[in-house]
């Protein structure tokens, strides 16, 4: 077994004890560095990453334990094997049982020392081996297809509906409550199109800007056309030539917005603000909602005949209550995303009762909630596994029929109700926050303080 990348920090207060353990793993091909006391390996661990850490027990000021407690708290990914004397021993075995990986006794054998590593190195391989064969059994079923995850009978139509429109360019409308993860399909849909995949993909996000910002942000804009048009723009359409746009939250468009895009869709030209220019968009365009456009074109709010041009193909993306199957897929996903991001942390998985609880929760934020609650549960996570007790007290309080359990302070008591009252408004209202504010009978501002309060958004 190759020891290549392996990094070994060895701490010893004793200076010959240290340099021999240095020496004996620098001839077998290891990463050996050397401390003298913890306080010394503790400055070296926050500026590079070990694999293992091999200490001596009885050292000045910090000794091997509360190395150990430390190194398990801030660098769970690290083993640890501590140096001990035979009067040590039971001591030694209760720091296996915080986290040491082994002990060895004094005198240190090199064998014993090299056995040791190469356990700890065998361990490593199979878990890795292990989370291999899971990602290929996943990849087997399409759990994962163009960065969307999940193997619910619903999402697997949804990957055959997007290989069969991939070729066509007709125009798509993608439905979905927030959080699903509408931008992913789009994606997909640009991923597996052989015409367009190379050329450029460019997203959106209509309600995050003003009418007159986005006007120019769509269609660009020459210089002189408003205040601070210093220079001419290119648009977000001519940016996507040749490749594929999309439009989240469509149903914000102003009526003169949807004038010019319903232009775009019949003939494919536009004009930038402040110009007379015609200009050609070859452009596929995705589009992307969580209302109910139909509704929105009963109020008067939507042109029927763009809807029609949007919607030749439509796609409706199920809430994560609705394939529940996959909540396990995605939050094993999400550990192993953050895993990399947060490179001081290795979770390892998730407990029964905490998956239980996953499982049970309705997400009304979706997916997008999911990643939130597994990102906070590792940063909380004081084991190798995420528990029922990092996560939030929301999930915590719902049985698998949703009702509260005992317990719980009044204002928690208090709190779960009002979050189930504004997710059944914003429901209602297909997600219009400022028509939810008006029936709740609070201002905008107190509404999105409680939506991002309550994991909502």
């Amino acid at each position: 077994m190759s020891a290549t990348g392996y990094r070994i920090l060895i701490v010893d207060d004793e200076p010959l004890v240290r340099r021999s353990l240095y020496e004996i793993l620098r001839a077998d091909g290891y990463m050996a560095s050397m401390a003298s006391d913890a306080e010394e390996a503790l400055d070296k661990m926050k500026k590079s990453d070990y694999d293992i850490v091999i200490s001596d027990m009885k050292m000045p000021r910090m000794d091997g334990i509360d190395l150990l407690k430390k190194i398990k708290s801030d660098y769970p990914r690290t083993e640890v094997v501590l140096i001990t004397g035979f009067g040590n021993i039971e001591t030694a075995v209760e720091a296996m049982k915080i986290g040491a990986f082994d002990y060895i006794t004094k005198p240190i054998m090199d064998n014993e020392i090299k056995l040791i590593i190469e356990k700890i190195m065998e361990r490593n391989r199979l878990i890795q081996e292990n989370v291999s064969l899971r990602q290929q059994l996943a990849d087997s079923h399409r759990a994962r297809f163009h960065g969307i995850i999940g193997q619910d009978p619903k999402m697997q139509k949804i990957y055959t509906m997007i290989e069969a429109i991939a070729d066509s360019q007709v125009t798509v409308l993608i439905n979905g409550e927030s959080g699903t993860g509408k931008r992913l399909v789009a994606q997909a849909i640009h991923a597996t199109d052989k015409v367009r995949k190379d050329k450029p993909f460019v997203e959106v996000s209509c309600g995050a800007l003003p009418e007159t910002l986005l006007e120019s942000e769509l269609f660009g804009h020459v210089k002189g056309a408003f205040t601070g048009a210093i220079k001419d723009r290119k648009g977000r359409f001519e940016l996507a030539e040749g490749g594929a746009i999309f439009l989240d939250e469509i149903d914000t468009f102003s009526p003169s917005l949807q004038v010019k895009l319903l232009r775009i869709l019949q003939d494919g030209e536009f004009e930038r603000v402040g110009d007379t220019k015609t200009l050609k968009a070859d452009v596929r365009i995705i589009t992307a909602t969580n209302q109910r456009l139909e509704k929105l074109i009963e109020e008067g709010k939507f042109r029927e005949d763009l809807y029609y041009r949007l919607n030749v193909i439509s796609i409706e993306l199920p809430p994560l209550r609705d394939r529940r199957g996959d909540i396990r897929f995605l939050a094993e996903h999400f550990v192993h995303k953050f895993n990399k991001e947060h490179k001081h942390k290795k979770i390892t998985g998730i407990t029964k009762e905490a998956m239980e609880t996953l499982e049970a929760f309705d997400w009304p934020g979706n997916i997008r909630e999911l990643e939130n609650v597994i990102e906070r549960a590792m940063v909380l996570a004081r084991n190798k596994e995420i528990d029922k007790d990092v996560l939030p007290d929301i999930l915590r309080r719902k049985n698998g029929n949703g009702k509260n359990g005992n317990g719980g302070s009044l204002k928690e008591i208090l709190e779960e109700p009002e979050r189930d009252i504004i997710s059944k408004v914003l429901e209602e209202v297909s997600g219009n926050r400022t028509e939810a504010a008006t029936r709740l009978g609070i201002n905008r501002t107190t509404l999105y303080n409680k939506i991002r309060k309550y994991g909502l958004d």
